[in-house]
């Protein structure tokens, strides 16, 4: 009897130990964005984003701390795209209507990856077509392959055989805030709704 006593008490102080153990990690440091978060990234948000240099509206050079200096929703795109391109980018602007409306704002960018055709007077006339806030970007080939990299989207042209040749590409929308930089990521087919929550989850936890 004592020993089974014995038992049940090393049982007790291990269960005790462990029940430490969890309530320590659970209470320690962690993603201030947790209850925010609608989708999973391998190896964490850091692997998104980063520096980029790209071409504006006017020809100049611009950074991305020069264009991000509010919560911003960016979507790698080609203004000749056909279809998904001017959808996807109207709805980012409809969400960006939709916050504005909550007294938020918020930055649509709009980066092409067609800098054959896309100049910097086409990717400014599309973006301020779209909505009156959107930033159009484009660069050399070089440093729209950099940006796009940097987070991670996929593009190719088809063979350019005459000047309608079209561009496969992602189609996801990326939020960035300034001070932590990528934090999410929007698939097609998210309401506009949807997504101006999420984005205020961010905003506010910030």
């Amino acid at each position: 009897m004592t020993r089974l006593l014995a038992i049940f008490a090393t049982l007790a102080v291990v269960l005790a130990l462990a029940g430490v153990w969890i309530v320590t990690l659970s209470t320690g440091p962690e993603d201030q964005f947790t209850q925010c978060h609608t989708s999973q990234i391998a190896g964490g948000s850091a692997q998104i984003g980063g520096p980029f240099t790209l071409i504006d509206k006017t020809g100049t050079e611009v950074t991305d701390t020069d264009v991000i200096t509010e919560p911003s929703l960016i979507y790698f795109g080609y203004t000749f795209c056909p279809d998904v391109c001017p959808l996807d980018v109207a709805h980012n602007a409809e969400v960006t209507d939709v916050l504005q409306e909550r007294g938020m704002s918020i930055t649509p960018v709009f980066i092409s990856i067609d800098p054959q055709r896309d100049t910097p007077e086409v990717v400014g006339e599309f973006a301020s077509v779209m909505h009156d806030k959107m930033i159009g970007l484009t660069g050399t080939p070089a440093q729209v392959k950099a940006a796009s990299q940097a987070y991670r989207t996929y593009y190719k042209a088809q063979p350019a055989d005459d000047e309608y040749y079209l561009v496969d590409h992602s189609t996801f929308s990326y939020l960035v805030l300034p001070e932590h930089g990528f934090v999410e990521f929007f698939r097609r087919g998210v309401s506009s709704e949807r997504m101006a929550d999420t984005i205020q989850c961010f905003v506010d936890q910030s």
